[in-house]
């Protein structure tokens, strides 16, 4: 478990915490959209537990319960920004995130066109 930055979304953060930040980026890219089950007693061949461990999909189990499918989050963003800190080029946040370097660096703005100034 790592010490997570308040950049991590509320939606992120539990899978942030308990995978620490690079397998966390592993798991969203696998994952992501995708309905997972958390058990306390994972399979080692289910493909959850191939990723990621199966201990590591046990603390998650404890994290976010149990007996519930949850479907992976996905912020595309965070993970650009993240990707993007972490040294990778646009063109490689691209493809993996699968879209294109003009959304890359949208992403990477540091202005958030999605919100209205006041003051203009």
């Amino acid at each position: 478990m790592t010490d997570i930055t308040e950049a991590v979304p509320a939606n992120l953060e539990p899978f942030v915490r308990v995978l620490g930040e690079d397998l966390a980026i592993a798991f969203f890219l696998s994952f992501g959209g995708a309905p997972v089950y958390l058990s306390l007693r994972p399979q080692d061949n289910a493909d959850l537990s191939q990723a990621i461990g199966a201990d590591n999909v046990k603390a998650l189990a404890e994290e976010l319960g149990v007996g519930h499918y949850y479907r992976v989050p996905i912020n595309r963003r965070w993970l650009a920004q993240t990707m993007s800190r972490n040294g990778a080029s646009v063109l490689a946040i691209a493809r993996r995130l699968h879209v294109s370097d003009v959304t890359v660096r949208k992403y990477l703005s540091t202005t958030d066109k999605r919100q209205l100034s006041l003051f203009e």
